[in-house]
């Protein structure tokens, strides 16, 4: 039987969680500077919102979310995944009244895959955040299957449909089968720097020469720039709303 815990429940699983989860990103997701200053914040201020799913006190699956001002307007969407941290930070030093969750990460251990536990962190995160009166539930989806389209623009890719009409992205599918709908395309979800050296390290390619690249697990393109030692990479997103 799966059981739904806090975190901060069960402090003496955190190294097993953190490595159980942190394989399911590329290694250069987690240098995104505004997330770096952001998360430690987000830890402190809102640790009821940071869910483990377990198993014979194994974690199998987790994820988190923070709370925010939005008027449900599309247009006034964060930018995305830094923009949403930007303003649940900033809501909650402000002592702002919020009225949103975004639900910022959610994945299952490789062990347990398949068994349809993502969908359940999701709606244990939402059922959360209704409980504590967030009306409105969005997320700043990273579709599992846009890193082999790189050079395609999420708002296309976002429109692509199997024949039974569900996405052709299984976490896009997820989500929708909870009744998620798409909002749009977050452009600036995540803003990647770092020097030539720290790509190579992070990727494990090579970079000879000014140019754009793709690059693993990235879902658009990695802009190398040898003359100021320095590559940029910008992922877009894709905002969804819950019901």
């Amino acid at each position: 039987m799966v059981q739904v815990v806090e975190s901060r429940e069960r402090p003496a699983l955190a190294e097993q969680a953190s490595e159980s989860f942190r394989v399911r990103w590329p290694e250069f997701i987690f240098h995104d500077e505004v997330s770096r200053a952001c998360i430690p914040k987000v830890e402190r201020y809102f640790p009821n919102f940071d869910l483990w799913l377990l198993e014979e006190e194994s974690v199998v699956a987790g994820g988190w979310g923070v709370p925010l001002s939005w008027d449900g307007q599309p247009a006034s969407l964060p930018g995305g995944y830094d923009g949403a941290l930007l303003a649940s930070v900033s809501a909650f030093e402000a002592a702002e009244r919020c009225d949103t969750f975004c639900i910022m990460a959610a994945a299952v251990a490789v062990e347990a895959a398949g068994r349809g536990l993502a969908g359940e962190v999701l709606a244990a995160l939402r059922d959360r955040a209704l409980a504590a009166g967030l009306g409105r539930v969005i997320c700043p989806v990273r579709p599992t299957l846009k890193s082999a389209y790189p050079l395609v623009p999420m708002a296309r890719f976002a429109s692509w449909r199997r024949p039974d009409t569900s996405s052709v992205d299984p976490w896009i599918r997820t989500h929708e089968r909870l009744g998620a709908t798409i909002l749009g395309p977050a452009a600036r979800s995540m803003v990647i720097t770092g020097a030539v050296a720290d790509w190579e390290g992070w990727t494990g390619m090579v970079f000879p020469e000014t140019d754009r690249y793709v690059v693993p697990d990235s879902l658009g393109l990695v802009e190398i720039d040898r003359e100021q030692d320095r590559g940029t990479y910008v992922e877009e997103n894709l905002w969804m709303r819950h019901r």
